[in-house]
């Protein structure tokens, strides 16, 4: 619930991946600063859905996509006290390069030079 969550959070929601799953009040949704993996999908299986139903936000006040950000097209986040949401609706090719890049991060120095 909004009212539960201080300024400055991120919340990343990964449980919303179908129609009718919700994990987060619509209001914090529409309050924080939100990024998406992909506006259409979580317009109908994400968060962002019941943001949508209520009449709380559209799909143009979305702050940006996940690939906006990591390519630097948009910003994340620009305030110390800004309230951030990823909405997660389990995109493949996401995961996956999430997988890469974890794994070149977490590699021991000697497995990347093989």
């Amino acid at each position: 619930m909004a009212a539960d969550v201080a300024s400055g959070t991120f919340i990343g929601a990964v449980g919303a991946d179908s129609q009718g799953k919700q994990e987060i009040e619509p209001k914090l949704l529409a309050t924080a600063t939100l990024v998406v993996d992909v506006v259409e999908q979580c317009a109908e299986i994400g968060e962002l859905q019941h943001a949508l139903a209520g009449g709380l936000m559209t799909r143009e006040q979305v702050h940006a996509e996940l690939a906006d950000v990591v390519a630097g097209r948009r910003p994340g986040r620009t305030r110390r006290d800004e309230i951030t949401i990823f909405d997660s609706s389990v995109t493949a090719l996401q995961d996956v390069a999430a997988a890469i890049a974890s794994t070149r991060r977490h590699a021991p120095r000697d497995a990347e030079q093989r």
